[in-house]
């Protein structure tokens, strides 16, 4: 995406919170939503003496989204200080990791089964995150800033892209992708909303040809998938509006206001030697073990976009199917177990429609649906939709009393007492009533029209409450209407 004339180039710094239990360098609680300032101690807060030691749990999630993405995972990293003030960072510096990471190179896939495209990595490496500040708000509900060093140590993934992405809908789509992959490792919740993914967005654009790059801005801290697009599009339009009327893009750090779709100039973007990086003296070298690799390769899941296309492939399931349904793994994994044999459309019509359908209503997610309905209690009623003893009618209801009532489907229809007409003897009077009702749409049946059978099963349904099963109506119907046909 670019005006007329110019060409985009963009690299992503994502940030992605992990979900350990504790912080990165010490042993405070790393939960969202605590009392301000209560998860804190002498580590985090950097106070003099405090010795930081690195979370073995962090490193293995680090090291489980390294393998996933097919990067090359040092066997000794390092960790360094980077050194900024803001109120934000109790030491006036960040631990994090510089010119030895644990993570080198890589690719995220995008696309139908990853098959699309893939976004090539710079780096993945460990740090810790800074503490929150609050400023005023434009109503005037506080005066001053406020500074929360909760934050302040929960582990942080930073990715950081190479600069191959042209445009704001390719921005959308690889956080979208990041985010699923983060949620199926099991290693961060990825909600934006809560700061458990961030991005910032490095922004430059050049002649189409040029080999060169044009001099990037970088937008910080954007903090929605949507909010990325917007702003990258902003940036965009802005960088070519001002070389368009002959001036010049200045390397700086930009903020973006989603609301009122602004941008404003934070500050000169610093360099590398601006944060004077050195490794950190407290910390020892980071060495990961072969054995500890490979261990951690056996133990990986099948990745989202390897189940996308088996889910394509060996299941036969339309690519947006798939991809709906691969959209997290537990979703995915009970489509597995719920689906009958050779049904897996059939499942997959149930789940994208109805399943979602009541957990957006109900507020659940998929663990919660699951706990009501086991996959095998929903294969049960999967089986008999699909072995055409469920009419549509009556499959809608008993997939209504599933989440709230105990029982197999057999026990769901005799507590409410509702029997399926399926035996030729109960329907065929049925049959013969609509017939004698719709004389002359049975004429026109038996002249050779088509069109007015479609009305005779939907009036013998409307009579049957419908609880009959439309396949034994429509051969009783052509039954009968083959027997008042005239004989030649």
């Amino acid at each position: 995406m670019s005006a007329a004339g110019w060409e985009a180039v963009i690299g992503l710094e994502c940030h992605v919170q992990l979900r350990t239990r504790t912080k990165m360098f010490c042993g405070c609680p790393a939960a969202f939503g605590e009392r301000p300032n209560t998860n804190v101690c002498p580590v985090c807060l950097g106070l003099p003496g405090a010795l930081p030691r690195a979370n073995a749990a962090a490193v293995a999630a680090a090291l489980r989204l390294g393998l996933a993405l097919g990067s090359d995972v040092r066997a000794e990293s390092v960790f360094a200080r980077k050194h900024y003030f803001y109120p934000d960072m109790p030491k006036n510096y960040q631990i994090s990791q510089y010119d030895r990471p644990l993570c080198a190179g890589g690719a995220l896939p995008l696309g139908e089964g990853g098959s699309a495209h893939a976004v090539a990595l710079t780096r993945i490496h460990l740090e810790e995150d800074a503490g929150k500040s609050f400023h005023p708000e434009r109503h005037g509900d506080r005066r001053l800033s406020r500074v929360d060093f909760n934050r302040a140590g929960v582990p942080l993934l930073e990715l950081v892209t190479e600069p191959v992405l042209r445009g704001p809908e390719p921005c959308a789509a690889f956080l979208t992708a990041l985010r699923r992959l983060v949620r199926w490792l099991g290693i961060s919740d990825g909600d934006m909303e809560k700061g458990q993914l961030r991005c910032d967005a490095n922004v430059s654009v050049r002649r189409p040809g040029a080999r060169s790059l044009g001099t990037k801005t970088e937008l910080k801290n954007l903090n929605s998938i949507k909010g990325v697009e917007k702003g990258v599009r902003a940036e965009i339009a802005r960088q070519c509006a001002l070389l368009e009327a002959g001036g010049r893009v200045e390397q700086a750090t930009l903020l973006y206001d989603a609301e009122r779709d602004r941008l404003a100039v934070m500050r000169t973007k610093e360099q590398a030697h601006d944060y004077r990086y050195f490794p950190d003296p407290d910390l020892p070298v980071l060495r990961v073990g072969a054995a500890e690799r490979e261990a951690a390769r056996a133990a990986l899941p099948e990745l989202p976009w390897a189940r996308e296309a088996r889910f394509r492939g060996a299941l036969g399931l339309p690519a947006y199917d798939a991809a709906v349904l691969t959209e997290s793994r537990e979703l995915a994994d009970y489509l597995e177990r719920a689906a009958p044999a050779g049904q897996a459309k059939l499942a997959s019509n149930w789940l994208m429609t109805e399943v979602l359908r009541v957990l957006r209503e109900r507020d659940w997610d998929v663990d919660a649906w699951a706990a009501r309905v086991p996959p095998e209690r929903f294969a049960d009623f999967l089986a008999r939709v699909a072995a055409r003893e469920l009419p549509g009618p009556v499959a809608k209801q008993v997939f209504a009393w599933l989440a709230d009532e105990p029982g197999t489907v057999a026990e769901l229809l005799e507590r409410h007492d509702v029997r399926v007409a399926a035996d030729d003897a109960t329907l065929r009077p049925l049959v013969r009533a609509v017939l004698d009702e719709h004389a002359a749409a049975a004429a026109q049946v038996i002249s050779g029209e088509e069109k007015p059978f479609g009305f005779l099963v939907g009036q013998a349904m409307k009579l049957a409450g419908g609880r009959a099963v439309p396949e034994v109506l429509r051969r009783l119907l052509r039954e009968e209407l083959a027997a008042r046909s005239p004989r030649p």
